[in-house]
């Protein structure tokens, strides 16, 4: 894994439920109780997508869902991440080819990373956090040198 060097605050990350049956749901605040402490090493989750560097979906996403996905999703300041956590997000899980669901999360928006498992654990979660982390120095790297 790379080092961390250039993204140079904590990294704050949004946490959207769709649908979720709260399994990964409750991994995610597993990650940030003090066995696992994710803020020690700067995520920290915070309340506006207005804020946040990544977006944590999980859950299979119910029609009704899909358009304020979308919304959270561009409300996201550039350069942004975003991550499936869960089986139900990246294919639909048990709930795959339900009536009334749209697709795997990548048909909504755009995904960067994957975390399987039902649920995952909170280790996965903090290591999908850290490469959304590199990617979001590569890409502000180059955001850089444009500028120059």
């Amino acid at each position: 894994m790379g080092k961390l060097t250039n993204f140079k605050r904590s990294l704050w990350v949004f946490h959207a439920s769709g649908g979720s049956c709260n399994g990964c749901d409750i991994e995610i605040i597993a990650a940030l109780t003090p066995r696992y402490d994710a803020e020690r090493f700067g995520i920290k989750l915070v309340g506006s997508p207005r804020h946040a560097d990544v977006l944590l979906v999980t859950g299979a996403i119910p029609r009704d869902f899909a358009d304020k996905l979308k919304r959270i999703y561009e409300q996201m300041p550039d350069p942004k991440a975003v991550i499936v956590v869960g089986n139900c997000g990246t294919s639909g899980g048990v709930f795959y080819d339900s009536y009334n669901l749209v697709g795997p999360i990548d048909e909504i928006i755009p995904v960067d990373i994957y975390v399987p498992g039902c649920p995952p654990r909170p280790e996965a979660i903090i290591d999908a956090v850290v490469k959304a982390w590199l990617k979001l120095e590569k890409l502000e790297k180059e955001l850089e040198g444009k500028k120059e």
